[in-house]
């Protein structure tokens, strides 16, 4: 726990892949947070290749850093004196890109004599959802992106396991692949869920994967190669768009139901990229659980996030970070 009064103005910083974020956030003495600042840059050189390219983000990282962390303590109406810790992605994601975060939180927290909190990326978009109400274990927590699915039980603060994840394709990552099948730009969950609007959700047959499991796993390559045959066989883009959204909704929604009632969790986090479509939202508020999403502009990358993960570390107690800890591509959230 860092000795210095409460409230404390806690700074984020997350480079873990395409998105150049800073966030600050406020924790007061009861125990309240608030984000203050949430800038974030979002790459778009990556657009013309389909995908993001590690060597571009690294250095679209180092370029824009100092101005998008500027920006945030204008917005925030801070001095960097006033940041009382630090707290940065250390892992998973590209390893150069977070290296440019990491390193630069480190120097910050160095410079500052302050508390350094390396984050968990997944973590972070857990507690995304931290800003619209306060999150006490146990509940589940569906992190769904471009880059991660996966469901977590969450029976005590800070303890982590995993009851589900995709056994291929991420949903983010096959919202992207089905956008660009049917030429609707990139990123694909926005061009998808606009795209949707316009057609006829059961013009498609997708059946939904993993059907009757007794686990909670989910899988996407199917229906991936179920919307390139129905391309082929002429499926408007339009039409396509909207049975794809609702196949994918329908096995996220319902395999976290399923979960939430084997564990007996009433309360759902739901967040990450995917957690801002739609229907997704809207297939959610009928289940009669509690669930809770990240606030405006929290789905996607973002600093605010990890500043959040750092304010729930402090208030549970949790040492600062070592300076001399590294990026890691690879890291597990689950510790059970």
């Amino acid at each position: 726990m860092t000795d210095r009064p409460l409230p404390l103005r806690i700074l984020g910083i997350d480079t873990s892949c395409d998105d150049t974020g800073v966030g600050i956030v406020e924790l007061t003495p009861d125990g309240r947070v608030t984000v203050l600042a949430n800038r974030v840059w979002s790459q778009a050189v990556h657009a013309q290749y389909g995908g993001v390219m590690p060597e571009l983000a690294s250095r679209e990282h180092v370029e824009r850093i100092d101005q998008i962390m500027e920006g945030a303590l204008h917005e925030a109406g801070l001095s960097v004196t006033d940041i009382g810790a630090v707290a940065a992605t250390s892992g998973p994601g590209l390893v150069g890109a977070l290296l440019v975060g990491l390193m630069y939180g480190k120097g910050l927290a160095q410079a500052l004599n302050v508390p350094f909190h390396a984050a968990h990326h997944l973590e972070g978009h857990i507690f995304a959802a931290a800003s619209e109400a306060e999150l006490r274990a146990p509940f589940l927590a569906l992190v769904v992106s471009g880059g991660h699915t996966h469901l977590f039980d969450v029976p005590r603060d800070g303890e982590y396991v995993l009851v589900g994840a995709t056994r291929d394709d991420a949903a983010g990552e096959a919202f992207d692949k089905v956008a660009r099948l049917a030429g609707l730009g990139y990123p694909g969950g926005p061009a998808i869920s606009e795209a949707a609007t316009r057609g006829d959700p059961n013009a498609v047959p997708f059946k939904e994967p993993l059907k009757g499991q007794s686990g909670f796993d989910f899988s996407f390559s199917g229906l991936k190669t179920a919307a390139l045959l129905a391309h082929r066989a002429g499926a408007t883009p339009e039409n396509l768009a909207a049975s794809f959204q609702r196949a994918a909704v329908q096995t996220l929604v319902n395999t976290t139901v399923r979960a939430a009632q084997s564990t007996g969790r009433r309360t759902v986090v739901v967040s990450g990229g995917v957690a801002a479509n739609r229907a997704l939202r809207d297939a959610f508020a009928t289940t009669g659980l509690h669930v809770v999403f990240p606030g405006r502009g929290l789905n996607t990358d973002n600093g605010a996030m990890i500043a959040l993960a750092g304010a729930a570390a402090i208030q549970a107690g949790r040492p600062a970070s070592a300076l001399d800890g590294g990026a890691t591509a690879y890291a597990p959230l689950a510790n059970a």
